[in-house]
């Protein structure tokens, strides 16, 4: 059985109330702790700066998605290596190149803040501005409308794990014809954007600037500012996003989609990259 699912004994209760005892399959979730090797006074070193629970499988891609999309590196000839550490599976070091510059600030601040907690959105925007997080440029291309419609269906076909679990988020990479490119799945959102992004950042496919991302629930402020350090234009998503969302989006020039679902979806900002089909009306 692969690594990323679990078989679990459980109680099926039906309608009836009659019960039977069977094996149910279940996502593992699994802690991921990320090490940064780096040269410090002429010596190298090594610090945690990560722990993450996800579902095993595509670590170094998350890894390194994750360096990519907190803008700790910006190039993939910056990363030296990548391993397991002392065989262990639930710790992956990520080695950079002598010289790179490590701002270890920017990882205790994480940029962002958590639905939960009391931090001012605009002091979240304006601190996205003052690093390395990008500004979508425009383009002269347009994405059918159409191509929209199509997706969700693309992306759960695609889900493995999801059809044995029914318990995992799915980001997936399309090009603007709908065709899809990547998928990762994970029991985070946040990890499974990282392990998609990180994945073609590792094949020097970065920044994805003519490519649509399409995730499987709510599209929150993180994981637009995780696509937005990817360089994608255009963020679908299958649920709703939040309002700092979108209001990140729209600063900093993205595409943001919601309730991509059921031949409908809103266009929340940057609709000048859509093209109507014949067919649509305004109503």
């Amino acid at each position: 059985m692969s690594s990323s699912v679990a078989q679990i004994p459980v109680h099926k209760i039906n309608r009836a109330q009659a019960f039977t005892f069977e094996q149910d399959v279940l996502a593992v979730e699994e802690p991921l702790e990320i090490r940064l090797g780096y040269e410090a006074d002429g010596q190298r070193t090594a610090k945690s700066i990560s722990i993450t629970m996800r579902t095993p499988g595509h670590d170094f891609d998350l890894a390194v998605g994750f360096l990519l999309t907190e803008g700790i590196v910006q190039r993939a000839e910056q990363i030296a290596g990548i391993q397991h550490c002392g065989g262990q599976k639930n710790v992956v070091r990520v080695d950079l190149q002598a010289g790179v510059p490590i701002d270890f600030e920017r990882l205790q601040r994480h940029f962002y803040t958590s639905s939960s907690c009391g931090v001012c959105g605009k002091t979240s925007i304006e601190a996205l501005q003052a690093t390395v997080c990008p500004t979508i440029p425009p383009t002269s291309l347009t994405l059918h409308t159409q191509v929209i419609h199509t997706l969700p269906d693309k992306l759960r076909a695609a889900q493995s794990v999801f059809d044995s679990t029914g318990g995992l988020h799915a980001a997936a990479l399309f090009d603007w014809e709908g065709g899809l490119l990547d998928l990762r799945e994970d029991v985070g959102r946040h990890n499974a954007v990282d392990k998609l992004i990180g994945a073609q950042f590792s094949n020097g496919n970065t920044p994805l600037s003519e490519r649509l991302l399409l995730v499987s629930g709510r599209a929150s402020f993180e994981l637009v500012q995780k696509a937005l350090m990817g360089g994608i234009p255009v963020l679908a998503a299958v649920g709703a996003p939040s309002s700092l969302a979108v209001e990140l989006a729209d600063q900093f020039g993205m595409t943001l989609i919601g309730f991509v679902r059921d031949g409908r979806f809103n266009i929340y900002c940057g609709a000048e990259r859509l093209q109507l089909s014949p067919a649509s009306v305004f109503v």
